[in-house]
C-alpha cells in the first residue's frame, strides 16, 4: 500500500470483446493495473443478454478466485480497480457500475472526475432518480440509462457532452463495448488485440502485454470507439475541440514503467527526467540511490547523466499491508522502516543524492534523510524528478488541498530545512516537458502551474457527493419540522 504521503492512484479500466475466457483475461487485466487502485474491484461480463458481476475491497486476488471467474460467463466482460476521488471507500462504490432499465442492460467503468458531478446530480435527483452510491461515476450510467436529454433522444455522444471534467470510460451493453476519452484527454485509454481477434480497451498497455495482444493505438481525446460482432468502429463526439491536456503525472508517477503512452515509453521518459535532472542541478556526490520503486528510472538516469554512481541502498518490502497497531512512536518508526530498509554499509561517510519522483507532504521525504544521516552518510542531497506541487488535482488524483502541500506553503529552502537534506533540487517545469519529447501543450499541468484545463467548483474533493447529501438531508429535517411546528400553530 502506498504511504499517506504520496499522491493516490485513482483507477484503471479494463474491457474485452469476443474472447471465450473474457472474465479470466479481464482479471489479469486488472491485476496488471492494480498499481492504480488497491481499494475494490470488480467485474461484469454478459453471456446472451444476461450480465454477470462480482465486486469485492482490496487487491484483484483477493477479491477473485477460480471458482468465482468461472461463474463469470460470457465472451465479453469489463472490469475497474478503484482507488476513490470521488465517494467514500465502500462496496457500494465499487465498480463496474450496472443499470437495468428501459434501453437494456448497462455496465460503466470510468477512470477520472467529473468536475459538475454536483450540479448534474442535483438536475437527475429533482427528475426523481433515485441514486445508490456516492460516486460521480453513476451520474454517467444514469445519463445513459435515459432514452432521452433535453427534449431529444438520448445518444452516447448527448452522455458525454453533458459531463465535464476527466473520464476515460468503459461501457459495456447487452451487444456492445464502448470505450470513450474526455475531449481533453486527460486520463489514457488504449485499444489492443488478441490473438482470436478479440478486441481489448485497458487504462495502460502493460494490461495487453500480460495477455499477449497486440497494441493497435490509443483511444482519441472526445474519441468514441464502439465494438460489436461487426467490428470497431469510431466517433469523434468533439470534431471542434482541438486543446489536449493529458495528465503529466502519469509519466511522472502513476502509469507502469512498462507501459507506453502517447507513443513514448514511461521507463525512458522517466530515465529522461532524471538525466535532465542532473543537467539542471550538478551536485557533488559520491553515490546516486533511488526512493523505490517510484524513483527508481530516475535515479538511474541522474547517475548515466552525472557520472555518480548508483546504488540501491534502499531495499523495498513488496509484502507491507497497513500496520493494525497504536501509533506509538516505535510503530510509526516501524511503518517507515519495513517498507523500505538501509544497507548501512553503502552510505556511511558517502556524499548521497536521493531520487524520488515528488514530495507532497514532505514527511515521507524527512525520514528518508533522517534514515540516511543516521546510518552515517557524510551529507545527503535530495532531488526530484518533477517540480514542486503548488495545487491540488481535482480530476481524479487524491492530492490534498493547498494547506497541505509542502511546496504551496513553503520555499524551497524552507522545505529543504525541514528535510534536514544538504541541498534540494526539483526538475524545473521545462525539463519535465522536454523530457517526455512532447509539447507543453500536450499536458495538464495544474497541480504545478495552476491552469486548469476545465472550470471547477472551488468546493470539489472526494467527499463533495456526501457532503451535499447530508446537506440536503439536513435541510429536509428542518422543513419537516417547521412544517409540524406550522401544524401545531394553526390547531391551537
Amino acid at each position: 500500500m502506498q504511504s499517506k504521503n504520496y499522491p493516490k492512484h485513482y483507477c484503471g479500466v479494463f474491457g474485452i470483446f469476443g474472447h471465450p475466457n473474457a472474465a479470466e483475461l479481464t482479471y489479469y487485466g486488472l491485476y496488471a493495473l492494480q498499481h492504480r487502485g488497491q481499494e475494490s474491484a470488480g467485474i461484469v461480463t454478459c453471456h446472451d443478454g444476461k450480465f454477470y458481476k462480482h465486486h469485492g475491497m482490496g487487491l484483484v486476488p483477493q477479491i477473485f478466485d477460480p471458482k468465482i471467474l468461472h461463474e463469470l460467463h460470457g465472451e465479453r466482460a469489463i472490469g475497474h480497480t478503484r482507488y476513490s476521488t470521488t465517494g467514500a471507500s465502500s462496496l457500494r462504490n465499487a465498480q463496474p457500475l450496472t443499470v437495468d432499465c428501459m434501453r437494456g442492460q448497462i455496465a460503466v467503468a470510468h477512470n477520472g472526475n467529473l468536475t459538475n458531478a454536483a450540479v448534474l446530480r442535483d438536475e437527475l435527483e429533482n427528475r426523481g432518480l433515485v441514486f445508490q452510491t456516492t460516486v460521480d461515476s453513476e451520474i454517467i450510467i444514469m445519463m445513459l440509462a435515459q432514452p432521452t436529454l433535453g427534449h431529444v433522444q438520448n445518444t452516447i455522444v448527448q452522455t458525454l457532452r453533458r459531463i465535464e471534467g476527466a473520464y476515460s470510460l468503459v461501457i459495456m451493453t447487452e451487444k456492445e463495448m464502448i470505450g470513450a476519452r474526455d475531449p481533453h484527454g486527460f486520463r489514457p485509454l488504449s485499444i489492443g488485440r488478441t490473438d482470436n481477434g478479440a478486441w481489448v480497451l485497458s487504462s495502460e498497455t502493460t494490461a495487453f502485454d500480460l495477455i499477449h495482444a497486440v497494441f493497435v493505438r490509443d483511444v482519441e481525446p472526445g474519441e468514441v470507439v464502439i465494438i460489436n460482432e461487426k467490428g470497431l468502429t469510431s466517433i469523434q463526439a468533439f470534431p471542434e475541440h482541438s486543446k489536449r491536456a493529458l495528465c503529466v503525472f502519469e509519466y511522472v508517477y502513476f502509469a507502469r514503467p512498462d507501459s507506453v503512452i502517447q507513443g513514448h515509453t514511461v521507463y525512458e521518459v522517466r530515465k529522461e527526467m532524471g538525466r535532465q535532472l542532473a543537467r539542471e542541478h550538478k551536485v557533488k556526490a559520491d553515490l546516486v540511490i533511488p526512493v523505490p520503486d517510484s524513483g527508481v528510472c530516475a535515479a538511474m538516469g541522474y547517475s548515466e547523466e552525472s557520472g555518480i554512481p548508483y546504488e540501491m541502498a534502499f531495499i523495498r518490502n513488496h509484502y507491507v499491508g497497513r500496520s493494525f497497531l497504536a501509533p506509538t512512536q516505535l510503530i510509526r518508526d516501524f511503518n517507515v522502516r519495513v517498507k523500505l530498509n538501509l544497507i548501512a554499509s553503502l552510505v556511511k561517510d558517502k556524499r548521497v543524492v536521493i531520487v524520488d519522483d515528488s514530495i507532497v507532504r514532505g514527511t515521507t521525504a524527512r525520514s528518508r534523510v533522517k534514515t540516511l544521516k543516521d546510518a552515517g552518510a557524510a551529507e545527503v542531497h535530495v532531488a526530484v524528478s518533477c517540480p514542486p506541487h503548488m495545487h491540488p488535482c481535482v480530476y481524479g488524483i487524491d492530492f490534498p488541498d493547498r494547506t497541505k502541500l509542502m511546496a504551496a506553503n513553503n520555499t524551497v529552502d524552507e522545505i529543504r530545512k525541514y528535510l534536514n537534506a544538504d541541498s534540494l533540487h526539483y526538475l524545473s517545469p521545462e525539463g519535465m516537458v522536454k523530457a517526455t519529447g512532447q509539447d507543453k501543450s500536450a499536458f495538464c499541468m495544474a497541480c504545478y502551474d495552476g491552469k486548469y484545463p476545465v472550470p471547477f467548483d472551488p468546493l470539489l474533493d472526494k467527499s463533495i457527493i456526501e457532503r451535499r447529501k447530508r446537506l440536503t438531508q439536513t435541510l429536509g429535517e428542518a422543513a419537516a419540522r417547521e412544517n409540524e411546528q406550522f401544524k401545531l400553530l394553526k390547531v391551537t
